[in-house]
């Protein structure tokens, strides 16, 4: 696996899909994604899986998460702004790329709600919904309509990735 040593969420996805293409010989994708909190910077981003630590510890994530919103004196709704970021690429073997990214923006809620999903889904609350991503259903959060709404940010990239391929 290479090293995903790029600063953005789209050069990691392209280290990841290019290295993946090579070692086929066949075209690739790959995505990068996370998790950006305006308070933080956009902090966690690009390590939002590091800062789970090498268990992959998502309570302990959201709980740096909190107490770095809480020293950032973030109490309220507007100052609790997140977006999920999914960065897409796909890699041919003569180096061609193509990127895309998908984009939820939400509201950290604190305690987190639900245990469906991963990751950070259970304190994020997509805008305009009630249910935070985990308390919602894969189809809900993943499924295109009739299902669901393409909500999250996967789901976002993979759709403008269809767009571009259809035409």
């Amino acid at each position: 696996e290479p090293e995903e040593n790029g600063t953005t969420f789209e050069a990691n996805a392209k280290i990841k899909a290019e290295a993946a293409a090579r070692a086929s010989n066949l075209p690739a994708f790959a995505d990068d994604s996370g998790l950006s909190v305006e308070a933080l910077n956009g902090a966690p981003g690009i390590y939002s899986a590091r800062w789970a630590g090498a268990s992959k510890n998502f309570a302990q994530a959201m709980r740096i998460v909190e107490e770095k919103l809480h020293e950032a004196n973030a109490k309220t709704p507007a100052q609790r702004r997140a977006a999920f970021i999914s960065a897409l690429c796909v890699a041919w073997p003569d180096g061609e790329t193509l990127s895309f990214e998908g984009r939820v923006e939400g509201t950290l809620v604190w305690p987190p709600r639900g245990t469906a999903g991963f990751g950070y889904d259970p304190m994020f609350l997509p805008d305009g919904k009630t249910k935070t991503f985990g308390e919602m259903t894969a189809d809900e959060k993943h499924g295109l309509p009739p299902h669901g709404e393409g909500l999250s940010h996967r789901a976002r990239a993979f759709l403008k990735l269809a767009e571009a391929c259809l035409g």
